[in-house]
């Protein structure tokens, strides 16, 4: 199984995904004259802004701005962060950190269409608001036969991409990470058991619906982020002789990798921009189709000032917490190690802070894949209401426990190739839709933005 999922990876990511995924963020960067160069400055002043409503009620959404954005960064912050990042230095070099780079800027103008679009197409659905792409699919086609299954395919990929197959890569990430603590000091531990604990407190969450999710990350996303920001800043500082090496390690091996040494050695140019792609979609999941349901909830003033801060999300999660876990590998020369995954990050933290280091990105970890699964549920959720009814909801939420249960126990190789596959399928019907409507995003963004 593991060695077919490889081949249709490798067909999808390296031809057909790159083409459609950079192709749609350059067409899109284009069309509304570099949207992420020109308002990076007035997205910033939206996305903190909303740091300041938080309690505040809202008539015409569900959540607060700063909820849905929380919502959107708990799902784009998670172990595409740091084993994602260490998964692709390892598979594709650190080369693939440049095409990671390249990637999520054109995405930053994917997902600005993205979230107009949420925004744009959201309905009420028995007094909440909801939206996302399965609307705006099915409204690009006019409602038409095409549209309809175009729509449904989207809401079974997105349910079996996140609700299921990725979170149990977030369990999987966190088990082993934890096993690993423990192993070092000789404890037995499973991983399963720390399986179970995540989804005991996972369904605790679920049960109590949008509102409890909403509670819970917009207290939980700030202070995680801060917390990694501020240990990654002390390793990469307790290391800067080795920046502008790390530096040049991303450029040089971008377009020459083979003149790399070490875990690069063998790597080419077209792996190198593959795993970057792939990994920069699982950490930020830009054109995606995954945060457009947490912003279509906010309580936008419209559905530009929504984009703008869909986009500085992206920038946050790529260019800001994903680079601080690359840098940190990379100046303090983990990669040597010979470790792969979560165990490469815990390597790096551990060459500074010593028997410290792995427990600190454990617990980073758990954060950080604990506040992605609620996102995930949340959006495949939707989904679910979407194809099957409410009724359908507390078996998808007890099926997602249990892949949760199973993620942990799993090889990570097979979790991560299963995850790069949905995520792929989901790409495809959600881009398409993308591309019709990009006449009314550019509307909606001259009209608003000015």
């Amino acid at each position: 199984m593991l060695e077919f999922v490889k081949s249709a990876n490798g067909i999808m990511w390296s031809y057909v995904l790159l083409f459609i995924l950079c192709g749609t963020g350059i067409y899109f960067t284009v069309r509304l004259r570099f949207i992420q160069v020109r308002k990076f400055c007035e997205g910033c002043r939206l996305v903190f802004g909303h740091f300041k409503l938080s309690g505040e009620k809202r008539e015409r959404g569900e959540m607060t701005p700063l909820q849905s954005l929380a919502t959107a960064i708990a799902a784009q912050v998670g172990t595409g962060n740091l084993t994602g990042a260490a998964t692709a230095l390892i598979s594709g070099g650190p080369g693939a950190i440049f095409w990671m780079w390249v990637s999520a800027f054109f995405g930053m103008a994917t997902i600005y269409g993205e979230a107009v679009l949420a925004q744009e197409y959201k309905t009420t659905d028995s007094g909440e608001v909801t939206g996302g792409p399965v609307y705006y699919i099915w409204t690009a086609f006019h409602g038409s036969f095409f549209g309809r299954a175009l729509a449904g395919m989207f809401a079974v990929f997105i349910i079996l991409a996140l609700g299921f197959m990725g979170n149990m890569v977030q369990s999987n990430s966190v088990g082993t990470a934890f096993a690993g603590v423990f192993q070092a000091r000789n404890i037995n531990l499973p991983p399963v058991v720390v399986g179970v604990i995540l989804a005991v407190l996972a369904f605790f969450v679920f049960i109590g619906g949008t509102k409890r999710l909403a509670a819970v990350v917009e207290k939980m996303v700030p202070f995680m982020a801060a917390v990694y920001i501020v240990g990654s800043l002390i390793l990469i500082c307790l290391h800067i002789t080795a920046l502008p090496a790390a530096i040049s390690m991303i450029f040089v091996g971008a377009f020459k990798p083979q003149a790399m040494a070490g875990a690069a050695a063998g790597i080419t140019v077209r792996e190198a921009i593959r795993y970057g792609v792939a990994r920069g979609l699982f950490s930020n999941e830009a054109g995606m189709g995954s945060t457009p349901h947490a912003h279509a909830r906010a309580a936008a003033k419209n559905p530009h000032e929504q984009g703008l801060t869909a986009m500085i999300s992206v920038f946050i999660d790529t260019f800001v917490v994903l680079n601080l876990t690359v840098f940190s590998v990379l100046t303090t020369g983990a990669m040597a190690t010979g470790e792969g995954g979560i165990a490469l990050t815990q390597a790096a933290f551990s060459t500074s802070f010593h028997g410290f280091g792995d427990i600190f990105v454990a617990i980073c970890l758990l954060f950080f894949a604990f506040s992605t699964i609620l996102s995930w549920h949340f959006f495949g959720e939707v989904n679910v209401k979407y194809l099957f009814g409410h009724k359908a909801v507390k078996v998808y939420s007890l099926i997602v426990v249990v892949f949760i249960v199973v993620g942990s126990t799993l090889k990570v190789e097979l979790v991560w190739e299963l995850a790069d596959f949905f995520n792929g399928l989901m790409v495809i019907p959600n881009a398409l839709a993308l591309l019709a409507l990009s006449g009314v995003v550019v509307k909606i963004c001259k009209k608003f933005g000015k």
